[in-house]
């Protein structure tokens, strides 16, 4: 295999989701740092931020590139 394939390869891994919960990612709060994985969240919508009371974004999805990490 070439470097082209190990390349694609590292580029599939990436895209898959790795957790066994169903998680697709968080909450984030830009002010405070502050994260909520989506499985930790109930009910509909975007939580509030525990520090502060605003909107958390949403900051992953598998098909995109945003990262809560």
């Amino acid at each position: 295999m070439g470097i082209l394939g190990t390349v694609a390869e590292v580029f599939q891994a990436s895209n898959q989701t790795t957790t066994t919960d169903g998680s697709k990612g968080a909450y984030w709060c830009h002010d405070c740092q502050e994260r909520i994985r989506d499985v930790d969240v109930t009910g509909e919508g975007a939580p509030d931020c525990p520090g502060c009371g605003e909107a958390m974004s949403f900051e992953r999805s598998t098909d995109g590139a945003g990262c809560a990490c």
